[in-house]
């Protein structure tokens, strides 16, 4: 990645103060729960930076939302004006997420049991086994290795659209955050949200690693490249010490890292 990829202006200050009543008591609670797992570090860092920039009455794509880490912080972020978008393909994933807005409480927004990639059509999730069990968190798109590999595999599929096509369908507009975990499928991910990314630059919070992309034969380096040389307003920080701090470079260490303008911090 090019230096001067990253626009180097001072970094924005980043307010993280709690901003209370915009929620029901329920998803404030767990919200405060989770905050709690990250010191404890049970869950993500980076859920503790959210509040930098999703703010009350947005809309926002949790896509790869799992059991719902961070489907539940958002939809205490967004308030009951707010909508939160979950998308999680795997049958034990959506049924959690859809279980947690249950006892959370009721906010607007939809889990969804799809996948999102850079067309429409079906997906096949592949879950691999380790020593006997099923390991969900490694579920993934199938990719060009899957078929050679010996171990055992749990597979099932999912209908797969776009965020473009959702966004589309649903009204939904602007969007201002976009989380995409999908085990190395970012890219095309990404690939199918360009026309929502084009129109609202929303904050994209990706898992990059290369030992995942490298299944759908992308490297992180390119990845990122792709991303500065299509929206160069873009910066890419990642969580440090209890704030986001800009970096050019992608480490084996860190999976998240955040992509956002300088506006969107100082909405």
């Amino acid at each position: 990645m090019t230096a001067d990829a990253i626009p180097m202006s001072p970094t924005p200050a980043v307010d993280l103060t709690a901003r209370r009543g915009r929620s029901n008591l329920r998803v404030r609670a767990a919200h405060g729960l989770y905050r709690v797992a990250t010191r404890l570090h049970w869950a993500e860092p980076e859920l503790v930076g959210l509040g930098a920039f999703v703010r009350a009455g947005d809309e926002v794509i949790d896509v790869g939302a799992a059991l719902g880490m961070y489907t539940v912080p958002l939809a205490d972020l967004v308030g009951r004006s707010g909508r939160v978008w979950s998308f999680e393909p795997q049958p034990r994933g959506i049924f959690t997420v859809r279980l947690l807005r249950i006892i959370t409480g009721p906010h607007r927004g939809r889990a969804s049991r799809a996948t999102m990639g850079p067309s429409a059509g079906e997906s096949t999730i592949v879950v691999p086994f380790r020593n006997g069990f099923p390991i969900f968190g490694h579920g993934h798109i199938a990719g060009h290795d899957d078929d050679d590999d010996d171990g055992k595999q749990y597979r099932t599929t999912a209908p797969m659209t776009t965020v473009d096509a959702w966004c589309a369908e649903k009204g939904i507009a602007p969007v201002s955050f976009i989380k995409v975990d999908v085990e190395g499928f970012e890219p095309a991910v990404i690939e199918g949200a360009v026309a929502t990314i084009d129109r609202d630059r929303p904050s994209l919070l990706l898992e990059i690693e290369d030992r995942h992309l490298a299944r759908y034969g992308r490297t992180a380096a390119d990845f990122v490249d792709e991303i500065h040389t299509r929206w160069p307003d873009y910066r890419m920080y990642t969580w440090v010490d209890g704030d986001w701090t800009t970096t050019e470079q992608i480490v084996p260490e860190v999976r998240n890292y955040l992509f956002a303008t300088d506006a969107a911090f100082l909405r």
